[in-house]
């Protein structure tokens, strides 16, 4: 079973049935007290004055067990000291057993407990009530179990529903929502979890805040040097140094994108929604993007619904990785709708490739394999499955057969 209060249900009216299984037992096989025997001892004697001695007609003894049958309504069997049925009432019940001298309860020979009254003259008379009795008692467990099943269902459901809302909003923080909270309801243990869920979300909430508000700065503060470096360039046009204007040009082209970088990865890892939806023309786009780096783009038309800016940053930091890393090779792509409402990219290169062992890893955010060239600023793989997660998709990575990298994109358009 899925759900946690049918699990609590269940196993609460298990309980209460073994409970009644184990007590109806208990009450048929455990021995009877000193009081039950001492009442046993005294209704075998009144019975023996009741009943004819044996020498007296077997009619009359039938005669006798027939009275007490009407007065009592219980099966009687009267046994002689040898174990030969004697007389009966009612049904007959089995013979009891000879070996034990005293009288009580008797299970044996099947039909169901049974007491064995020892009379005189070494006669035995075994008695059991009718079975509406047993069956009165079975309904009684019954109609117990039935009322404890209703009365307990609401409770339990209770308990595990707000088990359910917090498991909810669990769900929503893990997805990014930072607003999530739970109502705290009662002052039992689920309710002091809500509490220390709020708490810990508040916490949460109050550090990406402020991770986002030190970043924003930070870009700030790192834009405005970048902004008098490159005036200062222009203001260089002049100077022969011409190859220096440009590498330095170059470098502030590298830190204005690190820097847009690291506010889009900001946004989409606080989970903060795509800034547009619209419908996007994949291969149309992805054309754009590869001409840049001189990739061959193949596929069919596909469109899309999502944020058009993070998607084509998400195809150039495809392309700008496979130029980086494919050592010269080729650069491949291709677009395609395996199904309505959903489409594939592959991008692919002809170089070294990367080893098993870091092919999950190259997506977290500033990691750089072992022995990979410099160059980049280890957030793009991280970028491209960020967009690709807010737009219902996934990045992965896939060995190209005969050597390179091939990175296959799926996007669903539904964040």
């Amino acid at each position: 079973m899925r759900h946690l209060y049918l699990q609590f249900y269940v196993a609460l009216v298990a309980i209460l049935i073994l409970f009644g299984v184990l007590v109806f037992a208990t009450w048929l096989l455990l021995p009877p007290s000193d009081q039950r025997q001492q009442l046993m001892t005294g209704g075998a004697a009144a019975l023996s004055d009741l009943l004819p001695a044996n020498n007296r007609p077997i009619a009359e003894t039938q005669a006798a067990l027939d009275r007490l049958y009407g007065q009592l309504n219980v099966g009687l069997s009267l046994y002689s000291a040898e174990g030969t049925l004697l007389a009966y009432a009612g049904e007959v019940l089995a013979a009891p057993d000879l070996s034990k001298r005293e009288g009580g309860w008797t299970h044996g020979g099947g039909g169901g407990p049974r007491i064995v009254l020892r009379l005189t003259e070494g006669r035995s008379l075994v008695v059991r009530a009718q079975h509406e009795r047993h069956a009165s008692w079975l309904w009684k467990l019954v109609l117990l179990a039935i009322a404890v099943a209703i009365g307990a269902y609401p409770v339990v459901r209770r308990i595990t529903r707000r088990l359910e809302r917090l498991q909810k909003r669990v769900d929503q923080l893990g997805a990014g929502d930072l607003r999530a909270r739970v109502e705290v309801q009662g002052n039992d243990e689920v309710a002091k979890l809500a509490r220390s869920f709020n708490r810990a979300v508040d916490q949460v909430e109050i550090l990406v805040e402020a991770q986002r508000g030190i970043l924003a700065a930070a870009s700030h503060e790192l834009r405005t040097p970048l902004t008098r470096i490159r005036m200062g360039v222009e203001l260089l046009a002049g100077d022969d140094q011409v190859a220096l204007r440009e590498r330095i040009s170059r470098d502030i082209r590298e830190l204005d994108e690190l820097i847009e970088e690291l506010l889009l990865a900001s946004r989409l890892s606080a989970g903060e929604s795509l800034e547009s939806n619209e419908a996007v023309e994949l291969l149309a786009l992805c054309a754009e993007e590869g001409a840049r780096v001189g990739a061959e783009v193949s596929g069919t038309p596909t469109i899309v619904r999502g944020d058009p800016r993070s998607l084509r940053r998400m195809l150039r930091n495809l392309f700008d990785n496979a130029q980086r890393h494919g050592q010269g090779s080729p650069v491949n792509a291709s677009v395609e709708a395996p199904a309505t409402g959903i489409a594939t990219i592959l991008v692919s290169d002809s170089g070294p490739g990367v080893v098993e062992a870091e092919r999950e890893r190259i997506f977290t955010p500033f990691y750089r394999p072992a022995g990979v060239a410099e160059g980049g600023s280890g957030l793009g793989l991280a970028l491209v499955r960020e967009i690709a997660r807010h737009h219902g998709g996934d990045v992965i990575y896939l060995p190209r057969e005969g050597g390179g990298s091939c990175f296959e994109v799926t996007l669903t358009g539904k964040s």
